[in-house]
């Protein structure tokens, strides 16, 4: 008869994560800007240049 799986392992199953870097866990330093900030902070880099583009400068 075949064994169970609780029986075939053999004690407790390592974690699935072993080693791996969990980054949102990492502190970091720096500034922290949200998406709607990062999206603004485009849309207003473009409209710029393409007004610098369109005055000749």
């Amino acid at each position: 008869m075949a064994r169970s799986k609780k029986e075939s392992a053999g004690g407790a199953l390592p974690p699935t994560g072993a080693g791996l870097i969990r980054y949102f866990d990492e502190d970091t330093q720096g500034i922290k800007m949200g998406p709607r900030t990062v999206v603004i902070g485009s849309i207003v880099f473009i409209v710029a240049f393409v007004v610098l583009h369109a005055v000749g400068l």
